[in-house]
């Protein structure tokens, strides 16, 4: 679908990139000729991750935990020790956990909003300060979830990532002027190692609840990450897409999550 010249030279930043979703997109923009930095909390396993991919291309590792702002920064002189560079900006990691919203607690609600939205607002600021506005250059893609009808049973996390739905939409407008464009991807019931967090019965009966019937694949958010950097999309910021086989349309996973912790 893409070619395999397309990021030839470009330098991209994936967060949360060791596995699941992250780690496919990283594949697959190596294999356009990106060169491609992976980061995520876990030294070991991001090592791991590294190794794996670096039969594609050129990639780097390093352990950044995104709601550490020391971290972004040491994260920031790595990326500029090794490429002097930096293109493209995916954020992707996140995480949540199913609880309806009376059982969430103080520590809970903080620990998913401080990682989900406040994480990717100091990557987006830090990065965007240290390479993109400099040269007045650059694309971010902001990876969320389907929060089209809000998201029962996952009330911390839908409004994180509502916020960066909004920051999205925000940036896209202050930061044009830099020639940046921004956009999200609000992944659907996607096939991916992340679905391991949850209980086997409510994994099992997601497909059900989508208008096509199936799952999506790491691959159709990975292939979206790359249009959406791509020159092909040059005239597009500040959307979000909704990448969920209609699901959004036709009902909500209320009766799911609607379970006693």
């Amino acid at each position: 679908m893409f070619s395999d010249n397309l990021f030839q030279g470009q330098i991209v930043l994936i967060t949360g990139g060791r596995s699941g979703i992250g780690y496919t997109m990283a594949e697959s923009f190596l294999k356009c000729g990106a060169i491609v930095y992976i980061a995520s909390r876990k030294e070991e396993k991001l090592l791991e991750a590294q190794s794996r991919l670096s039969e594609f291309g050129e990639v780097h590792a390093k352990a950044c935990d995104i709601r550490n702002t020391e971290d972004i920064d040491a994260l920031v002189e790595f990326i500029k020790s090794n490429s002097h560079d930096l293109d493209i900006l995916v954020n992707n990691a996140g995480g949540q956990f199913l609880s309806t919203a009376e059982h969430i607690s103080d520590k809970g609600w903080q620990a998913v909003v401080n990682n989900n939205l406040n994480g990717t607002w100091y990557m987006t600021q830090r990065m965007a300060k240290a390479f993109f506005i400099p040269k007045e250059k650059g694309v971010i893609v902001n990876i969320i979830i389907n929060i089209y009808k809000g998201f029962p049973g996952m009330a911390h996390s839908a409004a994180a990532r509502a916020g960066v739905d909004s920051l999205t939409k925000t940036l896209a407008i202050e930061w044009s002027k830099y020639n940046i464009r921004i956009n999200a991807i609000a992944p659907g019931s996607i096939q991916s190692s992340g679905l391991q967090n949850y209980p086997p019965d409510f994994v099992s009966k997601l497909a059900d609840l989508v208008p096509l019937k199936k799952l999506g694949t790491t691959k159709d958010v990975a292939d979206l990450s790359l249009f959406l950097s791509s020159p092909n999309a040059g005239f597009i910021t500040g959307e979000t897409i909704y990448l969920d086989g209609g699901q959004r349309l036709t009902g909500g996973l209320y009766e799911l999550f609607n379970q006693e912790p």
